[in-house]
């Protein structure tokens, strides 16, 4: 399940890519900018600000969404299937996010962008969510991307079996794996997962896989310490033939997705991390030998 296409990206891979976001995670991390993405199936997005109040959601036999003075009130506990509303708010205050698309269909999408594929060295990023956390659909999207010659990195947690990341690696060419921590109860409190997991399948995906760049997303209150961010370097550092590490300051822009989920952000109150407060941990992995970066 796709939740949203993105063309003419240059932060997430070389070159001009089309980003595919595939909706489903196993984590659930406090900070977690798209929201809509950790659930596998649609989800629905209410924006008030956009309400004219037209109606159209309340004529609907679902009894999640009622009428109150400042637009629509929703009960999600009572809505089964989102689906019914799909492209019903005219003035698109209400939104399903989330949409099953083919093979056919996403590869029609990717190659309408092919010719900036082959001017700029780009070609397809495979974020989420958890790519590989989809099912067969995406083995045969990866087979036929290959097949086209389309370049392909995947944006991953690597939190999952390691026979499913080894499925894929032949057909990848590029990781872009997401390191949040080194520490299992911090890593743990924060997202839900297991971080010896992650670990165990990086040691061993950087034994047979020979384009893996480290991303560390930099969280205050989580790993934004210079000892905890040297533990995620210097961890990297005794990686098989890996290279290059980056790291992703914390950003706000995704809190307002928050609100039209009807969710909670655990991570309120946290200003957005400068990218000059990244230089300290770019100077300490320079001096590993390391290829150092800040953003994607």
């Amino acid at each position: 399940m796709i939740f949203n296409i993105q063309r003419f990206s240059t932060h997430d891979g070389e070159g001009i890519r089309t980003i595919i976001f595939f909706k489903g995670c196993p984590l659930s991390c406090l900070w977690c900018c798209n929201p809509e993405s950790q659930s596998f199936g649609p989800v629905l997005m209410y924006n008030p600000g956009l309400c004219r109040k037209f109606g159209d959601c309340l004529k609907t036999r679902n009894k999640g969404i009622t009428a109150s003075p400042d637009g629509i009130q929703i009960d999600r506990n009572l809505i089964q299937n989102p689906d019914e509303f799909r492209d019903l708010c005219a003035s698109k205050a209400l939104i399903v996010s989330g949409e099953d698309l083919s093979t056919e269909q996403i590869l029609h999408e990717i190659e309408k962008d092919q010719p900036f594929y082959s001017s700029s060295g780009g070609g397809v990023t495979l974020s989420g969510g958890e790519p590989l956390s989809q099912g067969a659909e995406l083995d045969v999207l990866l087979t036929e991307l290959k097949r086209k010659k389309i370049d392909v990195a995947i944006e991953t947690s690597l939190h999952i079996g390691w026979e499913r990341i080894a499925s894929v690696a032949r057909l990848t060419g590029t990781f872009l794996v997401d390191l949040k921590h080194t520490e299992k109860e911090k890593f743990n409190s924060f997202t839900g997962g297991d971080a010896d997991l992650v670990l165990e399948n990086l040691k061993m995906l950087a034994k047979c896989h020979d384009r893996i760049i480290v991303r560390v997303p930099v969280i205050p209150g989580f790993n934004h310490t210079v000892s905890e961010m040297r533990s995620i370097i210097d961890f990297t550092k005794t990686l098989y033939k890996l290279s290059e590490i980056h790291f992703l300051p914390y950003h706000t822009l995704g809190t307002e997705k928050y609100r039209m989920l009807g969710m909670d952000y655990k991570m309120k109150g946290n200003k957005k991390v400068g990218v000059e407060e990244l230089s300290g941990y770019v100077d300490y992995a320079h001096s590993l030998g390391l290829i150092a970066k800040t953003g994607g």
